[in-house]
C-alpha cells in the first residue's frame, strides 16, 4: 500500500494499534519481574522454577521470531500479526488460571508462539505504511508510548502482587489485545511484499527454529547441570549445527527466509550486535535490582515497581525527539553516547550495598535508575530506527524479526549465563562467612544449599536459635555482593555496546 502520514487519520490507527498490541508483550516482561516473589510464594516455586517462568517464554519467541516476521513479510504483515494477538490473549489467560507452576511454565510457552508472531508485525507495520521521512518519529512514538506501559508494569505489577492479585497481571492482556484486534481488523490496511515470491522458505524455517530452540535450551541448562552435561554441551553443539546447516540452506535457496546478504550491510550487523549486548544488559540489570530491593532491601512490591518511574518519565521526554534527531542527524552519535550512558547508570547501581530501605531511595537507587533512563531514552528510538532504515521496506518484517530476535536472545543469555553467575557468586560469599559460625558440616552443607534460591534462601529449621539472625543476614550480604557482580558485567555489557555502534554506524544512512 502507498504510505501515509503519520498525523493522518489511517497512521494514527496504525500508530494505536501497534503501541496496544506491542504493550501487552512489554508490560507482561517487567510486570513479571516484580511478581516474582509473589508467584514464587503462592505457587511454591524454587529459585529455577522463576528462570523458567521467565525463559519457557523466552525459548519459543526467540525458535519462532525469526520465522513470524518473515511470514509476515510474505503472507500479510496484518494477518500474521493478529494471529499472533490471539494466540497471545489465550496464553496470557491460561497463564492467569494456572494452578501449579508446571501448568504456569506450559501456558507461557503459549504466549511466547503468539509473541513470536506478534512482536515482529508492530515495527514492520509501522516501517512499511509511514512515510519514510517520519518514520524515525513514528518509530520514536512507538518507543516512547510502549516504553511508558512497559515501566508501568512494575508500578502495576507491584501493586497486584501487594493485594495479592498477581495473577492479573496476565488478565489484562485480554481487554488490551481485543481492542488492538478490532482496531487492525477495522482500521488498518494489509500490507505485505507484493514484488516477492510467496513462498515460504520451510527447510529454513525449521532449521533455524531448531537451532535457535536448541542454543536456547542449552543455556538455560548449564546453570542446573553445569556444562559438563550431555543436555548442556549436546544442546549447544546440536543448536550450532543447525545454525551451519541453516546458513547453508539460506545461501542456496531461491526465496530465504533471511537473506544473508542483509548482514553485508555494517549497520545492519552492527545495530544488532548493539542490541545483543545491550539488552543482555539491561535484562539482567533490571531482574537482580527488582529482587534485590523485595527481597533484600524492604520494599514492598509496589514500592519496587515505583523505583522505575524516573526511566518512564525520560522515555516520556525524551525518546520521541531522539528519533526525530536521528532522522535529521543520523543516528550514529546517539547510537554511542545513549549505551554508554546506560553503561554508566548500572555501575552506579552496581555500588549499593545494604540499605535502610525505601527511606534512603533518592541517595541509593534513583541516580543510577535516572543515569540508566537518560541514556536508554537516547537509544531506543534511534536503534530501532537505524535497524529498519538500513534495509529496503520489503524486508522490514525479516529485519524487524533479527532485531528482536537478538532482545530476546540476549534475555535468554542473561537470564541463563548472569542466574548461574549468580548462585556461583552467592555460594562464594556464603561459603567464606559461614567458616566463622561454629556449625557441623552438615549444617554448613544445608545453609550453603540455599543459595539457589539467591535472595528467596531460607535459614534451615536445624540451625540453632542465636545463629539463625547471622545466617539470614549471610544470606543478604551474599545476595548483595551477587547483585553488584552482575550489575557491573551488565554496565560492561552496556559499554561494549557503545563500541558496536562506534565501529559499524556510520554517520547518516544511506
Amino acid at each position: 500500500m502507498a504510505t501515509v502520514s503519520l498525523s493522518s487519520a489511517k497512521g494514527k490507527w496504525v500508530m494505536v494499534a501497534t503501541i496496544l498490541a506491542s504493550a501487552m508483550a512489554f508490560i507482561d516482561a517487567t510486570a513479571l519481574n516484580v511478581v516474582l516473589p509473589a508467584l514464587q510464594q503462592n505457587l511454591n516455586a524454587s529459585g529455577a522454577d522463576l528462570f523458567w517462568v521467565l525463559n519457557s517464554y523466552l525459548l519459543m519467541l526467540a525458535s519462532l521470531i525469526l520465522i513470524g516476521g518473515a511470514m509476515g513479510d510474505k503472507l500479510g504483515r496484518k494477518r500474521v500479526f493478529m494471529g499472533g494477538i490471539v494466540l497471545f490473549i489465550v496464553g496470557s489467560a491460561a497463564c492467569g488460571i494456572a494452578s501449579s507452576i508446571t501448568m504456569l511454565i506450559i501456558c507461557r510457552a503459549v504466549q511466547g508462539i503468539g509473541g513470536a508472531f506478534m512482536i515482529p508485525g508492530s515495527l514492520s507495520l509501522i516501517s512499511s505504511a509511514i512515510n519514510p521521512n517520519e518514520r524515525g518519529k513514528a518509530i520514536g512514538t512507538w518507543s516512547a508510548f510502549t516504553t511508558v506501559v512497559t515501566m508501568g508494569g512494575p508500578v502495576l505489577g507491584g501493586a497486584l502482587a501487594d493485594a495479592g492479585l498477581w495473577r492479573y497481571i496476565f488478565f489484562i492482556n485480554v481487554p488490551i489485545g481485543i481492542a488492538a484486534f478490532i482496531m487492525l481488523a477495522f482500521r488498518v490496511d494489509e500490507t505485505r511484499d507484493t514484488g516477492g515470491n510467496k513462498t515460504l522458505d520451510f527447510p529454513g524455517a525449521i532449521t533455524i527454529a531448531l537451532a535457535l530452540a536448541l542454543l536456547t535450551f542449552g543455556f538455560l541448562r548449564i546453570p542446573a547441570v553445569g556444562f559438563a552435561h550431555f543436555q548442556a554441551y549436546g544442546s549447544l553443539a546440536g543448536g550450532l549445527l543447525f545454525l551451519i546447516i541453516f546458513i547453508v540452506i539460506e545461501k542456496r535457496s531461491k526465496h530465504p527466509m533471511m537473506p544473508l546478504t542483509l548482514f553485508g550491510n555494517p549497520v545492519f550487523t552492527g545495530v544488532n550486535l548493539l542490541t545483543f549486548f545491550l539488552y543482555a544488559g539491561l535484562g539482567a540489570g533490571m531482574l537482580f535490582m527488582s529482587l534485590n530491593l523485595v527481597q533484600v532491601q524492604g520494599y514492598s512490591q509496589l514500592q519496587s515497581g515505583l523505583t522505575f518511574l524516573p526511566f518512564t518519565v525520560l522515555m516520556v521526554t525524551i525518546a520521541r525527539y531522539a528519533g526525530s534527531l536521528a532522522d535529521k542527524y543520523g543516528p550514529k552519535w546517539f547510537l554511542i553516547i545513549g549505551p554508554a550512558i546506560a553503561g554508566a547508570g548500572l555501575f552506579l547501581l552496581s555500588l549499593i550495598g545494604k540499605t535502610n530501605g525505601p527511606s534512603d531511595y533518592w541517595t541509593t537507587f534513583f541516580p543510577g535508575v535516572f543515569v540508566l533512563g537518560l541514556g536508554m531514552s537516547l537509544t531506543v528510538a534511534p536503534l530501532t530506527a537505524a535497524v529498519m532504515s538500513s534495509v529496503s521496506d520489503h524486508f522490514s518484517g525479516t529485519a524487524s524479526g533479527v532485531n528482536n530476535a537478538m532482545t530476546r536472545i540476549s534475555g535468554v543469555f542473561a537470564n541463563a549465563i548472569f542466574g548461574a553467575l549468580a548462585v556461583l557468586f552467592f555460594t562464594s560469599t556464603l561459603t567464606k562467612q559461614i567458616e566463622q559460625v561454629s556449625l557441623s558440616p552438615q549444617q554448613k552443607e544445608q545453609v550453603i544449599k540455599q543459595a539457589g534460591d539467591l535472595g528467596d534462601a531460607k535459614v534451615p529449621a536445624n540451625i540453632p536459635s542465636a545463629q539463625k539472625k547471622v545466617i539470614a543476614a549471610y544470606y543478604n550480604d551474599s545476595f548483595v555482593n551477587a547483585y553488584a557482580g552482575i550489575m557491573r558485567i551488565s554496565a560492561g555489557l552496556g559499554f561494549l555496546g557503545s563500541l558496536m555502534a562506534m565501529a559499524f554506524i556510520r554517520k547518516k544512512p544511506k
